[in-house]
């Protein structure tokens, strides 16, 4: 049976990226080897804003409960799994609709090397998923992302 439903175009529209998307996945490729970077049951957020602002945050599924019960004094291994099972950043972000990308102008980020630091993707929306690609990921390799325009929760 063929689909006769038309396949939505691609938009670059700054516009189209305003709101709020929920994570689908993040496929990193390093080393000749393709894996889920924040490994099953992943979730995360990305929120862009109408006057150019945005806020990310990926966090991976089976993180270790604290021993403690305090964020302020986990074990090494704790904190070795939470900051390598974890990512997020806010700043600014500019649209190029050109070159088909846009920049996030880091202010923070859980690597600090990131901070005040401009990082480039390359991006399409088609439907209500956005794709976007990051050539330096925060964990080394290329990472191709996928995010889901949030339903509403109401």
């Amino acid at each position: 049976m063929v689909n006769s439903e038309p396949t939505p175009s691609v938009s670059y529209d700054p516009k189209d990226l305003e709101g709020t998307w929920t994570l689908i996945s993040v496929v990193t490729e390093r080393d000749g080897k393709r894996f889920d970077a924040y490994g099953p049951n992943a979730k995360g957020h990305l929120v862009f804003d109408s006057i150019g602002r945005y806020s990310i945050i990926f966090i991976s599924g089976g993180l270790p409960k604290f021993a403690s019960g305090s964020r302020s004094s986990p074990t090494a291994d704790e904190s070795i799994a939470v900051v390598s099972g974890s990512f997020a950043h806010f700043g600014t972000y500019v649209v190029d609709e050109v070159d088909k990308s846009f920049t996030f102008q880091v202010e923070r980020a859980t690597l600090p090397n990131w901070d005040g630091k401009n990082t480039k993707r390359s991006f399409g929306i088609r439907g209500d998923e956005l794709h976007f690609t990051d050539p330096h990921s925060s964990g080394g390799g290329v990472a191709t992302t996928i995010f889901e325009r949030a339903k509403s929760a109401r």
